[in-house]
């Protein structure tokens, strides 16, 4: 079966440098098959007979790499349902921003979009389980309520990918 890896904050602004190939290693001693990245921002593609446990994957990766690395994995199931529900003219470009961020089981809850202080009259983010899916037009971004979470607790318990490799990724795990 084919799942997905997202790892929270590597090769993002010179920290935490993780080597594609050093990456796809650490995934091949671990018994997982077919594994491809996408982008240098982790996403790891893979399949695996039994369900990838995201704990002992964070594992071999700070034992690898010589500090933590936190670690969803998703199904092609979950990271498609996903992609599904992000509405079609939501886009990442020049005049919107949109956004995935992904949830880690701590922090999975409806009220969490309370908790993030949520500005409708900013933006718009719909929660599907596992996830925030958010939107706003790029003039409003200072004042989304995104914006305001980085650097909080609470911004460490997500990882966030664009919509455009949200889509790219279900997309993956469903060619060959």
């Amino acid at each position: 079966m084919k799942y997905v890896a997202l790892l929270r904050g590597i090769n993002v602004g010179g920290n935490h440098k993780v080597p594609m190939t050093e990456l796809r290693h650490v995934f091949e001693v671990l018994g997982l098959t077919d594994i491809a990245t996408y982008s240098n921002s982790g996403n790891i593609i893979f399949n695996s007979e039994i369900t990838p446990d995201a704990s002992v994957i964070a594992k071999a990766l700070a034992s690898h790499f010589d500090f933590d690395i936190n670690v969803l994995v998703l199904s092609a199931a979950q990271i498609t349902t996903v992609a599904k529900v992000i509405p079609e003219e939501w886009l990442n470009n020049t005049e919107q921003k949109s956004d995935v961020l992904f949830l880690f089981g701590d922090v999975d809850t409806p009220d969490i979009i309370d908790q993030i202080r949520y500005r409708p009259e900013f933006e718009t983010i719909l929660y599907v389980p596992g996830t925030l899916i958010a939107n706003i037009s790029r003039k409003n971004q200072p004042k989304s309520s995104l914006v305001k979470l980085i650097g909080t607790p609470l911004y460490r318990r997500m990882t966030i990918r664009n919509v455009t490799t949200v889509r790219k990724l279900a997309e993956l795990v469903h060619s060959s």
